[in-house]
């Protein structure tokens, strides 16, 4: 997983309510178990009409927001079903940060294993970087994990707060089998000793 230090992108505006996983990536798009190439249908059903073609008025079809990194989105991001394909459509747009008042527990959860920083701010700051969003090409956001803070285009900033030890997975880019690595020595020798103890199995 890469690790995530502190990023600098433009942030794009969606401040609709109770996105859910079905809106970050339809389920006809779940027969993959690649975490590539889903990009391209993060919100499909609002990204494109029934003939395939870009709808305009979609954010992140709007030149100034088509690399955007850091989503600004309303309450309640990653709603409805457990899929782990939404935050790999994230990642693979370019989405390395969400942003919210709130966030459903298991989405929130996969973020984090997935090299994703959900941060969940109140309503205020986050219609401050709602606000901040609005200025298009212009809207470039920092976002410091190691110091905890959000730094706007304006140069104001907001403090967040994450928690410990995910800080430190995304921090040295360890997700659920980099964590396991780390005691590969320990794993090695058990193996030996319990090989020994018992050569049949």
């Amino acid at each position: 997983m890469e690790k995530f230090t502190k990023l600098t992108g433009v942030a794009a505006p969606m401040p609709l309510i109770n996105i859910d996983t079905d809106m970050i990536i339809p389920k006809l798009f779940l027969k993959t178990i690649k975490r590539s190439g889903l990009g391209k249908n993060l919100f499909d059903e609002m990204r494109y009409d029934d003939q395939g073609n870009e709808i305009p008025d979609f954010v992140l079809n709007k030149p100034a927001y088509r690399n955007a990194q850091i989503l600004i989105a309303g309450d309640n991001f990653g709603c409805g079903s457990s899929r782990e394909h939404a935050p790999w459509a994230l990642l693979d747009f370019g989405i390395r940060v969400v942003i919210s008042t709130s966030f459903a527990d298991i989405f929130f959860n996969n973020c984090f294993k997935n090299g994703i920083l959900p941060i969940v701010l109140p309503q205020e700051d986050v219609d401050k970087l709602m606000e901040d969003a609005s200025r298009g090409a212009n809207a470039v956001v920092t976002v410091d994990l190691e110091n905890q803070v959000i730094t706007g285009p304006d140069g104001g900033e907001i403090p967040f707060e994450v928690d410990a030890f995910k800080k430190h997975c995304l921090l040295n880019g360890l997700d659920d089998i980099g964590l396991t690595l780390q005691k590969a020595d320990k794993i090695e020798a058990f193996e030996k000793e319990y090989g020994a103890k018992m050569p049949w199995v």
